[in-house]
């Protein structure tokens, strides 16, 4: 392996997983930015089992590293200790960040600080949406409530320094490795902030299997973090009733929204009501049958 040492003084990490066609569409867009402002770019491979020799061939600027542990988390961890620049820019191979990413990144400030933006969907199929995406246009990255009231931001969209990571360490598995991280950078007296110019777009997901992976995978996580003890499990049973009543509660939501049209309510509104109550059925499975924990934290959606 070759480290990336260079005098730069920012690198953008990207962990990559069987999705080379979004992969070379975040890089199309990032590249030019980044040689503009003299910024790396790093792509941790997660033992993918598709051929990226020809994404390779057509970036050869971009430093590509190999990561064998399954998960996000370990990718970043080793695109961070692979390189020596004194700011990090994190953003995920499915992700399109915004033709002034870079610059407004730079523009932060190399303050020991995290910083998040928002992180905006768009459609890869033609109108009408279907349920997913409308329901995804609706409810997918909800990053300025992430960061202004639960203090932390989403690894599709974060900028920080190395001293802030060295000082809070990796992100770990078995968790919500974002969240988590912040959290843990936040005690240490590490603020997160909100960057609204900071713009990143990721692509709605088309199908309700795409919808039902991402959540039992985020269900799963969120379980051990609840606890698995007997009063952990009851009050996780009381959070499944919560989601379930959740959908009933942010239906009027769906049928505002100015992003559908008229022809895309009904089928958000069935999906969310479909969701939220499968949800809660896994949470409740959850809180008499506790499933083994895993430790990897979650594997790409």
């Amino acid at each position: 392996m070759t480290d990336k040492k260079t005098v730069a003084e920012a690198v953008i990490i990207i962990p990559h997983y069987n999705d080379p066609a979004r992969l070379r569409l975040c890089l199309e867009t990032l590249l030019p930015q980044a040689l503009e402002n003299g910024v790396d770019i790093v792509v941790v491979d997660n033992a993918s089992t598709v051929d990226l020799s020809a994404v390779k061939a057509d970036f050869p600027s971009v430093t590509f590293l190999h990561q064998a542990e399954k998960g996000p988390g370990p990718a970043r961890n080793l695109g961070v200790t692979s390189t020596t620049h004194p700011r990090l820019f994190f953003t995920d191979s499915d992700c399109v960040p915004d033709d002034n990413w870079v610059a407004v990144a730079l523009a932060q400030g190399p303050e020991d600080k995290i910083t998040g933006g928002p992180v905006e969907t768009f459609d890869e199929t033609p109108r009408p949406r279907s349920g997913a995406q409308a329901f995804e246009t609706v409810f997918a990255f909800p990053f300025e409530d992430y960061v202004k009231r639960l203090k932390f931001t989403g690894t599709g969209n974060m900028i920080t320094t190395r001293a802030v990571f060295e000082a809070t360490g990796p992100f770990e598995g078995g968790v919500f490795e974002d969240k988590d991280w912040c959290l843990r950078a936040g005690a240490l007296g590490y603020v997160v902030h909100y960057a609204p110019d900071l713009l990143v777009w990721h692509p709605t997901r088309d199908d309700f299997a795409g919808l039902r992976r991402k959540w039992q995978a985020n269900v799963r996580v969120s379980f051990f973090r609840n606890g698995d003890g007997f009063v952990d499990r009851l009050r996780w049973a009381g959070r499944a009733l919560a989601v379930a009543a959740s959908a009933f509660v942010h239906l009027p939501k769906v049928f505002r929204h100015p992003a559908l049209s008229p022809d895309e309510r009904w089928p958000a509104a069935r999906t969310l009501l479909q969701l939220r109550l499968l949800r809660a059925g896994w949470m409740l499975r959850q809180s008499v049958y506790p499933p083994k924990r895993k430790s990897e934290g979650r594997l790409y959606d």
